[in-house]
């Protein structure tokens, strides 16, 4: 049906084209001799059929764009009207607003719907014929516009009793029945072409996002629900809490955090800005300049792999606060994100978030940012089975194994049909060919031998029996690792867990779980292995900071494991987790000149040119930089976890696609010649 739909609509334009030809091939020739091309004549003034048309009237043009420059102000919204309903009757209004679906109910009478500037309301405007001059030329007029062109009307408000219309533009406003305006005259302020069909159907690309905004109130009230929650944000933190809103820079330098950074050449040959990961280092700076707490929407730039939560450019709140520790800027959130919830939604939390340590979070769900309402914890047992199932379970010598449990039904024949479709699915690719062994799933049938857990043995059948708790059609997952110590953002196991679990939910197994859950996970290490996939920050020790090289270790014994063992020193880096999502993550910043200039030379061993690019730091710091501590949220992730929305894309007004292009403007485009010259570069074969 959508297919069919596109068609018409290509259909459609190509139809439009053709009529504005004939009206081109109409123009007298006198009037097209001195026209430039790429223009639209009078008849057909739309810039979307602009770039077809070779002549045009340019007076004509310049005449209609003149007389929408003087237009009379509103005197109220059109949402007073249904407020004001006593005092508004009888009395001339002007309105603004787009025009909706016209009727003509008579030979001389036309009923037309008008939406408010904000498209939130509705009022019906009546035009008649057969009035005076001026009301019969309106009456022409709007006879002659098509829908959602913005208009501004000018008219008598009359009593009205009607039922409210079935309308899709009526079943997403507010509709003013109560009363409807009498049309006496109306002022064209642009006019919306034909050959943009749009229906209560019409699916719009992204090419075309601002008509998808124009026409899916779901985006308009996400980018109306994301600037109320920025504003309760900003009255939070520095009406109530004392930061300071300051902007940083966008055109920063090049240095080695953690991620890919987006380089901007300047005319000085060779040398290049980037655009800031985050405002780390400026923060820190504010907090050694005596500003004591420091607030930002701040826009970031990475060059990473994207994903449904993940964009090229992205808002974050930062924050930092100085003669501060974690717990402080833990606080701060914490009440900050409260008043967010209680605010918007409705939801009250009067207790403190729950702490998990982030060996705690990986051990017990597989991940460091676990969606606790699915249950389902991981446990070890090993120890209890035999060492021939342990052997089959995969290739590993002396693995450690871990279990848990998933209830899809009290069904085993149910939970069975389950298992099939998940290992049939894509889903379970990544688990089938994990080289450390796969998964081995079990449902537990009272009707089968051992409750078909026979592999286990009776004893461990037994044990396993009673610690899961298990019931009829559970289903029992067992699944090998290496004996090593947990990094990274998951194991295995846990993105099992997890796949499981969305598999279950989306395939109508069980409901999908409700609610917010709440945690900051804390105690991460302070180093881990440099991964092969990121640039990490560039030394030759084999590690990286798992936050970013400015984290500060947790305790005075982490300290004293700097030089002896590193991988051990856990960090006071703390990040708010709700429904499996980091909604943001922050620490206590090393504010030691001696100890950070330690930590990126003898821990992490970078180049003395790398030093170089954090000098400006270290000399800040050794200014007597008192100790701080800070955190950002992510505000895009944010708000579409408060709207419960599975993409970011939802929740900003003109996102990156997953190719990290903005398909409306165009962008990134090809650099020209001209372009390379002047910035003195050359593109590599």
């Amino acid at each position: 049906m959508l297919h069919r739909r596109l068609v018409l609509a290509v259909s459609s334009t190509h139809k439009y084209q053709n009529a504005c030809a004939k009206v081109i091939r109409s123009i007298p020739k006198k009037s097209s001799t001195n026209t430039p091309l790429g223009t639209t004549p009078t008849s057909c003034r739309s810039f979307s059929c602009s770039r077809n048309l070779a002549t045009v009237d340019q007076e004509a043009v310049l005449r209609d764009f003149k007389e929408t420059f003087h237009f009379q102000a509103a005197t109220c919204d059109i949402k007073d009207l249904g407020q004001n309903v006593d005092t508004a009757v009888e009395k001339q209004v002007v309105l603004h607003g787009y025009l909706g679906n016209k009727r003509q109910a008579g030979k001389n009478l036309i009923f037309v719907e008008l939406q408010s500037t904000d498209l939130t309301h509705v009022v019906q405007v009546v035009a008649v014929q057969k009035g005076d001059a001026a009301q019969n030329a309106a009456y022409a007029s709007l006879k002659s516009l098509n829908n959602d062109s913005p208009v501004a009307i000018t008219g008598f408000v009359k009593g009205r009793k009607a039922k409210p219309s079935s309308s899709k533009i009526q079943e997403e406003t507010t509709q003013i029945t109560e009363v409807e305006v009498e049309l006496t005259d109306i002022a064209p302020l642009n006019h919306f072409p034909k050959d943009i069909i749009v229906t209560d159907e019409t699916v719009f690309p992204p090419e075309q996002r601002h008509l998808q905004i124009r026409n899916e109130k779901r985006l308009r009230d996400a980018l109306r629900f994301r600037s109320r929650a920025a504003s309760i944000i900003r009255t939070e933190l520095c009406e109530n809490q004392g930061f300071i809103e300051v902007e940083t820079p966008l055109l920063f330098k090049s240095t080695p955090e953690g991620a890919r950074e987006f380089l901007v050449p300047t005319r000085a040959e060779g040398m290049a800005y980037a655009l800031p990961q985050s405002p780390q280092q400026y923060k820190q700076i504010l907090m050694a300049s005596g500003i004591p707490r420091y607030l930002q929407f701040a826009k970031c730039f990475r060059d990473e792999d994207l994903r449904a939560d993940r964009q090229p450019e992205f808002t974050q709140v930062d924050l930092e606060m100085a003669f501060a520790t974690g717990k402080d800027v833990m606080s701060a959130v914490e009440r900050t994100v409260k008043k967010l919830w209680s605010t918007l939604l409705g939801v009250e939390r009067p207790d403190a978030f729950p702490r998990l340590t982030y060996e705690e979070a990986m051990s017990t769900y597989g991940s460091d940012k676990p969606d606790r309402r699915y249950g389902s914890k991981i446990q070890r047992i090993e120890y209890l089975l035999p060492v021939d199932l342990i052997g089959k379970i995969g290739p590993l010598n002396d693995p450690i194994v871990e279990v848990m449990k998933i209830p899809i039904s009290d069904d085993p024949a149910r939970t069975r049909k389950f298992v099939t479709k998940f290992m049939d699915s894509p889903e379970s690719k990544p688990f089938n060919e994990n080289p450390d062994g796969q998964p081995g799933i079990f449902i537990f049938d009272p009707r089968r031998p051992l409750s078909g857990l026979q592999a286990f043995g009776f004893e461990a059948a037994e044990v396993l029996e009673d610690t899961l708790d298990l019931t009829d059609g559970d289903l029992v997952v067992l699944q090998a690792r290496p004996r090593e110590p947990l990094f990274g953002g998951s194991t295995l196991m846990g993105n099992l867990r997890l796949a499981l679990h969305k598999a279950a939910v989306a395939w109508d197994f069980i409901p999908a779980p409700e609610g917010f859950d709440f945690m900051w996970v804390t105690d991460f290490p302070l180093f881990s292995p440099t991964s092969t996939s990121e640039p990490g920050q560039g030394g030759s020790a084999g590690l990286s900071a798992t936050h970013h090289p400015f984290t500060a270790p947790k305790t005075a014994e982490d300290v004293d494991l700097l030089l002896t063992n590193p991988r051990e020193v856990k960090a006071e880096h703390y990040d708010l987790v709700v429904n499996g999502v980091e909604l943001g993550g922050g620490s206590r910043r090393i504010h030691s000149a001696a100890v950070q200039e330690l930590v990126l030379r003898d821990i992490l061993k970078m180049s003395d040119e790398r030093l170089k690019d954090f000098a400006h730091l270290i000399e800040v710091l050794r200014a007597g930089c008192p100790p701080h501590a800070g955190l950002a949220l992510g505000f895009d992730r944010l708000v579409a976890v408060m709207l419960g929305r599975e993409s970011v894309r939802d929740v900003i007004a003109f996102p990156k696609s997953g190719k990290g292009e903005d398909l409306l403007v165009k962008s990134p485009s090809r650099m020209t010649e001209e372009q390379l010259q002047t910035y003195h570069l050359r593109l590599r074969e």
